[in-house]
């Protein structure tokens, strides 16, 4: 599909804009929740990476740009349900993201902030594992570096970036699968989204060394740096 031939750099997404519609932008959030829970394979991630660290002891997680709150409150979950200790941070810039997780999710446990991953490292914050959920293809390719360098920064472990793989069967599924997404930004903003992805092979050329690209079902990039190869 030409459309998807070359990653769309420069595309914008309506729910990034200052004055959408904040009835919409609110019915986003929560429709995320839907969505990742259906494709972005977190339940997976934390069975493979996350539940096996756990057990040797509690643990601190950051979650970067953490939108509406979804990711860090299903963690929280399953690892309360393991009867593991995960003391969780999400952070977003957004105010309007922010203010929307805290008051979705306060009885969470999850710790909201408004905040940037460059914030707490000034505050000389550290964590076992760090994670963001979808926030690689919205950052200009200039500033990808610094990003995964504060991540790296506030990490003592490893740190995993969840990111959609560009494809035309990615964009196909979702343009058929997403038509019950109604009333907010999910449809067209993810179709947007897979158009600015990076594909497997773009992503480890942008990334810095020690940085390792892992491709996982349906259409996700893990991007994964381990700081700690003690913990396997």
């Amino acid at each position: 599909m030409h459309l998807l031939r070359d990653r769309a750099a420069h595309a914008v997404e309506e729910m990034d804009l200052p004055g959408c519609d904040p009835v919409r932008l609110d019915r986003t959030y929560a429709q995320f929740a839907l969505v990742n829970r259906a494709v972005s394979g977190w339940r997976g991630i934390y069975r493979s990476q996350f539940r096996p660290r756990l057990r040797n002891g509690p643990a601190t997680l950051l979650d970067i740009g953490c939108g509406g709150g979804d990711v860090p409150v299903m963690l929280s979950r399953w690892a309360a349900r393991d009867g593991l200790q995960l003391e969780i941070t999400a952070i977003d810039p957004d105010p309007r993201a922010s203010r929307f997780a805290a008051e979705r999710h306060r009885a969470s446990g999850v710790t909201f902030r408004q905040s940037t991953a460059a914030q707490l490292a000034v505050e000389g914050r550290s964590f076992d594992l760090v994670v963001s959920n979808h926030v690689l293809h919205h950052l200009p390719e200039d500033e990808l570096p610094g990003f995964l360098a504060e991540s790296a920064r506030l990490c003592r472990g490893r740190v995993i970036h969840n990111d959609l793989r560009r494809s035309p069967a990615a964009y196909a599924l979702f343009f058929a699968g997403s038509w019950p997404f109604t009333g907010s930004y999910i449809r067209q903003d993810g179709l947007t989204s897979i158009r600015r992805s990076y594909t497997a092979a773009e992503l480890q050329a942008t990334a810095p060394p020690g940085w390792t690209v892992i491709r996982r079902t349906p259409f996700r990039n893990l991007l994964v740096l381990n700081k700690d190869r003690d913990h396997g």
